[in-house]
């Protein structure tokens, strides 16, 4: 008999609950009999006495089994993924399940919406007129089997436990804590079926985990929980200390994709951070031997078309314009008020607060504040100048697009006061931190 206060009672006083006591849990809290309050007070217990290995591998199973729980063993290829912890310009996963779809791969990435000052890939893909983010599962399997990878949204039936116990967390002050932040993203990776996973852990101005120490952390419980739950993963530690694109919104990151994968324009930062992902996954799918062969495949993706290929048949199959690639700006919503954002000072740009240029384009409505809130999927920041450029007359920090004069003032005054401008130019930090693999 399910007894939710005692299991709460265990772990609030110290205890290591039993796998099936937090099997039990959770199946309480996805059927009705754990009440919102029972529930609270178990996260609130968690978060004060943490959960070692064994307890974060069976909450993550428990909520993993809360739903439907998909299977790609008939697929010629391993079904690999990847998951950032979030950021600002990180439109990664665009170009990135493209590339590895042409490497042989599968991809069948379930990504989610923005939520804070951090963009969501499935608003970004909502800018391409058509593309259906949530399609039935036959069309989804028929797209992942067809065109190599499809980025679509989760579903109701998959890891429900998830999404009952994360809007109590939100409202409950207890969202920061490793044991569920790791549960709840890997019981949706984990019901997605993949053979491997690649984790972006985000440090910086711009990133949930403002500090290395607590990025390490994140990254190794996402690893050794992640393979002690049957999926090989490894985690990659990156730079968020300024924005990964020069664009960020909505839009605005998709067209950066498209010039990214068409090859119109790469940037090294986003670029390497996409390359390094990838030869993980293809690593984990056994499609490469060494990282240096995944680096040199998905070099090759870009630079031969095929990746863009992937991606504009991905597009196509899931509803979108079929010459995407080729006429962006026929398709893709433009803002009708574009400003310059004047750098206040000349000199080279020594630091960016991150989040504060995330938060300046959720206020231009490309963001939302509430789950419930529309995004205006046009407006954004493009050419933004990243750490070390130089700014002054004739060179400006980037250019607002806006729905009105008032809000691109707004905007540029908020960019603005994001930058700080000086005389010399100073040592950017690494953008791959670190590397973690799962403990032995």
């Amino acid at each position: 008999m399910l007894l939710p206060q005692e299991i709460i009672r265990a772990k609030r006083d110290g205890h290591a609950l039993e796998p099936n006591d937090i099997k039990a849990f959770i199946a309480g809290l996805t059927d009705g009999r754990v009440s919102e309050g029972q529930a609270a007070a178990f996260a609130m217990a968690i978060f004060f006495r943490d959960m070692d290995r064994t307890e974060r591998v069976a909450l993550t199973e428990a909520m993993r089994d809360s739903g439907t729980v998909l299977n790609w063993n008939d697929l010629p290829g391993p079904a690999l993924d990847k998951h950032s912890t979030g950021g600002v310009g990180d439109t990664v996963s665009l170009p990135l399940a493209a590339a590895v779809a042409a490497c042989g791969g599968y991809v069948p990435m379930i990504s989610g919406r923005g939520l804070g000052h951090t963009g969501g890939t499935l608003d970004k893909l909502d800018s391409v007129p058509g593309y259906t983010t949530q399609p039935d599962n036959a069309l989804f399997r028929k797209v992942v089997r067809e065109a190599g990878c499809a980025i679509i949204g989760q579903t109701a039936d998959l890891a429900p436990a998830d999404k009952r116990l994360y809007a109590i967390r939100d409202v409950t002050a207890t969202v920061e804590s490793i044991p569920l932040i790791t549960a709840s993203i890997l019981s949706k990776k984990l019901a997605a079926g993949l053979h491997g996973l690649a984790m972006d852990v985000k440090i910086g101005t711009g990133a949930f985990m403002a500090t290395t120490d607590a990025a390490r952390d994140l990254a190794r419980s996402l690893v050794d929980v992640a393979t002690g739950a049957g999926l090989p993963t490894t985690a990659l530690l990156t730079d968020m200390d300024q924005p990964l694109a020069s664009a960020a919104g909505n839009a605005v990151e998709v067209a950066y994709a498209i010039d990214h994968l068409t090859g119109r324009k790469r940037e090294p930062r986003f670029h390497q951070v996409t390359v390094a992902l990838g030869a993980e996954m293809l690593v984990l799918g056994r499609l490469a031997a060494s990282l240096d062969e995944g680096r040199r495949k998905m070099e090759d993706a870009f630079t031969s078309g095929r990746a863009a290929e992937r991606f504009a048949r991905m597009v196509s199959a899931l509803g979108g314009p079929s010459d995407l690639m080729e006429n962006p700006d026929r398709h893709l919503a433009k803002a009708p008020v574009v400003r310059e954002i004047a750098a206040p000072r000349g000199g080279i740009v020594g630091g960016i607060a991150t989040r504060d240029i995330g938060l300046a384009v959720v206020a231009l409505g490309g963001g939302r504040t509430r789950p419930q809130d529309g995004i205006d999927h046009a407006v954004g920041l493009t050419a933004l100048v990243g750490l070390g450029g130089e700014v002054g007359a004739g060179r400006p920090l980037g250019f607002v697009h806006a729905r009105t004069p008032e809000a691109a003032e707004t905007a540029v005054r908020a960019v603005q006061a994001a930058y700080r401008i000086g005389d010399a130019r100073e040592a950017a930090p690494d953008l791959v931190r670190e590397r973690i693999e799962a403990s032995r």
